[in-house]
């Protein structure tokens, strides 16, 4: 069986571009080894440098070969019954991690110690931070990454980007705090601190304006730290006439002088932002 980094990362590449090495049993094992390490945290999808965020876009190859592996199965939890090819997670309790039913982990997904999963869901490839908050029908989509310390409220969508595998996911980053029904997809970064209100919906085209200044300074694809995020619509000249279009806008900032949980009170109260 493959161990180091290096040889797991080259296995499943070589299968990716060539399906026919899944035939060979020490690929096979490459790929599961890899969904072992991805699973316990020892791996992630994306991580973030001094350059900003780099996807492995090998550890996607490898879950998305994963499938191909893998059997449907029957699996039964209590009165529930599942058939899929991936298995949910185990070990919460050693792991220290609160699921409450009918939540969901899906192996492959890493939660930290301390995270909560209320009935929502979190897909394979995803990671969740210590101290997070997944909320009543919360779905973290598969390999989206969030932070420590993260607020996903009731209803919040967060979309999976698994294909193609250089694709960057969704980030969440440290001490967001995501309102009711608010949606973000298409890998858009949700920078630390920032404040999404309720039903936000930010996609990789979406434009993102800073209203905050003489003039408006638009952003795409990235919220800025410590961001106060509301809905918005502007016009736009369409053949048929003028209509008015979904935007998202940046009200003003969470303080940095002030801890977080106080800075978010504070902005909630100062915007009057829905959450």
């Amino acid at each position: 069986m493959a161990t180091s980094l290096e040889e797991l990362s080259q296995r499943v590449s070589a299968a990716f571009a060539d399906r026919a090495k899944l035939k060979d049993a020490d690929t096979v094992a490459a790929v599961r080894e890899t969904l072992a390490r991805l699973d316990s945290g020892e791996l992630r999808v994306a991580e973030k440098g001094p350059e900003g965020w780099r996807v492995n876009a090998w550890v996607k190859e490898a879950i998305l070969l994963f499938f191909a592996v893998s059997e449907m199965q029957v699996m039964e939890v209590g009165p529930f019954e599942f058939y899929d090819k991936v298995p949910l997670k185990k070990g919460l309790e050693a792991a220290g991690v609160r699921v409450v039913p009918p939540g969901t982990v899906r192996y492959g997904a890493f939660v930290e110690r301390g995270a909560v999963v209320m009935p929502g869901y979190v897909n394979i490839g995803a990671r969740v931070g210590a101290g997070t908050m997944v909320d009543t029908w919360a779905t973290v989509g598969s390999c989206a990454q969030v932070g420590r310390h993260v607020h996903l409220s009731g209803g919040v969508g967060l979309g999976g980007v698994l294909e193609p595998p250089s694709a960057s996911p969704v980030i969440i980053e440290d001490g967001a705090f995501l309102g009711s029904r608010s949606i973000v997809v298409e890998g858009v970064v949700v920078e630390e601190e920032a404040v999404l209100g309720a039903n936000v919906v930010l996609t990789a085209s979406t434009q993102i304006i800073d209203v905050t200044g003489p003039q408006e300074v638009i952003h795409k694809g990235r919220v800025p730290a410590r961001s106060v995020v509301i809905p918005g619509m502007r016009e736009k000249q369409f053949p048929a006439g003028k209509y008015m279009v979904p935007c998202a806008l940046i009200i003003g900032q969470r303080k940095a002088s002030t801890d977080q949980k106080t800075s978010l009170n504070a902005a909630l109260r100062e915007f009057a932002v829905p959450v």
